[in-house]
């Protein structure tokens, strides 16, 4: 017989229920804002401490591990959490702490409170353990940087700014790179928000040079990439040329910054009418930009990458439009690459026109113009696959061209661009096609293999140079000199031992 399940008595049952509607009411429980202010105060300590065992231990990595973090940071600041962050820090054991007190509670004056700061009550915050050290105090300056341009204070985000970096500056530590980099950044960007890039641009020239003197590759990449941004809002694209061909940017950069770098120069080297190299600049920065964050880069980076494939005379594939992330924002560069698979220049100036703040607003209008030359192109190829013999003047009707004779222009030079294989009858004004070769007699298989397995083997490269190892691991299993001369002895003795044996034998 099998045997039959236990059922619960109703005091269990019961007892079941209770304990589910307590775990169900637990649950619903909201954190007032002072409580979540409180955690974040209590999170920053944490990150301090993070940042006091990087300097005591040499390694950059717990430095590292905070400004990962500090995007999500950056979501909880309000005034009041720098307002407790300001009391626990600078608690009055040092001469100087009640002066830069003062001097970073000056910068929250007049800005508007938060929904916490207005007639609630604020818990007192655990006392706890707030290590000192330079590396921390510019940290919570950082802080306040990035709160004031979140409040579009930008004012008196230029005045901190420029007192964070003359500490920087002051301070000169090895321990304060990883951080240095990330004040260069805001740096620059709160003088880009106000439109005064152009004023900064010796003094990021003069950190760069100091950088690259004392190997900070972390401030050396910011700061490149820094003034290649610099020269490209105002369209220097010689002297950021320039900059990007006579400076080495370094290896051992993070994958974010190598992605803003690939994407700036290959914005400088489709600009300088470089399509093919700018096509896998730009694709490599696709790959080595964040996947499931940077939407905003990734949009940037696509739209330039499907401009250069046009200029190239290639059509992006279909997927690449219907990404979710990207449907809509991709809808004009859809339309203009329909436009030129078809051929049709109508069509082509339509999507101009319509989308024509969008393209300014991409900085990519005075690319796509060039575009134009392959739509007509795109129209020429597709007549000849469609007709061995046609008419000048049909051709000219069919591209919507003025005449006859420009027409006859455009498809002699797309016979001299290999465009197509035709030839010109110019008595009778008509063009001929001519049959096309074997594709697989020529090296045009052989170039696709060798660009397929060069960007395998570059992906295999770059992997294996993102590789983490912990510090001196590679010492772990040697032996010391004391250990090897035991084992060496040891080792002679068995040997003896081995020939007594075969004597004795």
């Amino acid at each position: 017989m099998p045997k039959q399940k236990a059922t619960p008595s109703k005091e269990e049952s019961k007892d079941a229920d209770k304990k589910e509607e307590t775990a169900m009411e637990i649950e619903e429980i909201p954190k007032s804002q002072a409580e979540l202010d409180l955690l974040t105060v209590e999170d920053i300590r944490e990150q301090l401490l993070l940042l006091e065992r990087s300097v005591a231990s040499r390694e950059a990595r717990h430095s590292l591990r905070v400004l990962r973090s500090l995007p999500n940071m950056r979501k909880r600041l309000n005034e009041d959490v720098l307002r407790h962050l300001l009391k626990l820090y600078f608690n009055g054991r040092l001469l100087s702490d009640e002066t830069s007190k003062t001097d970073l509670m000056k910068f929250l004056v007049g800005l508007p409170m938060t929904e916490s700061s207005v007639d609630t009550p604020t818990p007192k915050p655990k006392a706890g353990k707030f290590p000192r050290n330079p590396e921390c105090e510019i940290y919570i300056n950082l802080l306040f940087l990035i709160y004031l341009i979140d409040n579009k204070s930008y004012e008196r985000g230029i005045e901190l700014a420029n007192k964070l970096l003359n500490r920087l500056v002051k301070e000169n530590r090895r321990s304060l790179d990883p951080l240095a980099s990330r004040c260069y950044f805001y740096y620059s960007r709160v003088y880009e928000l106000v439109g005064g890039l152009d004023d900064i641009r010796s003094v990021l020239h003069s950190r760069l040079r100091t950088a690259a003197l004392v190997h900070d590759t972390d401030t050396q990449a910011v700061l490149l990439n820094l003034l290649l941004r610099n020269y490209l809002h105002y369209n220097l694209i010689d002297q950021a040329e320039k900059l990007s061909s006579k400076s080495t940017f370094p290896e051992m950069a993070s994958n974010n910054e190598w992605a803003r770098y690939l994407y700036y120069t290959g914005r400088i080297k489709a600009i300088q009418l470089e399509y093919s190299d700018a096509r896998q600049t730009l694709v490599t920065a696709l790959r080595k930009a964040p996947q499931s964050t940077a939407l905003g880069f990734r949009q940037a980076v696509t739209k330039l990458v499907i401009v250069v494939e046009l200029l190239l005379g290639e059509i992006p594939e279909r997927a690449q439009f219907k990404i979710t992330d990207m449907c809509r924002t991709l809808l004009p560069y859809f339309n203009l690459t329909k436009a030129v698979r078809t051929g049709d220049l109508q069509a082509f100036n339509d999507a101009l026109t319509k989308y024509r703040t969008n393209f300014e607003n991409d900085n990519n209008y005075t690319l796509i113009l060039r575009v134009h030359h392959n739509v007509i192109k795109a129209g020429v190829r597709r007549i000849s696959n469609s007709y061995s013999k046609v008419r000048l003047s049909d051709v000219a009707t069919k591209l919507q061209l003025d005449s006859a004779e420009d027409a006859e222009f455009i498809i002699a030079k797309s016979i001299r661009d290999r465009v197509i294989e035709a030839e010109i009858d110019h008595h009778e004004g008509f063009v001929k096609t001519k049959d096309v070769n074997n594709i697989y007699e020529t090296n045009e298989p052989q170039k696709a293999f060798h660009s397929r397995i060069a960007f395998c083997m570059d992906i295999y490269k770059n992997s294996v140079m993102a590789m983490r190892f912990p510090p001196k691991s590679y010492h772990a299993d040697l032996e010391s000199v004391a250990e090897r001369r035991e084992r060496e002895q040891q080792d002679i003795e068995f040997a003896k031992e081995l020939a007594d044996e075969d004597d004795d034998f």
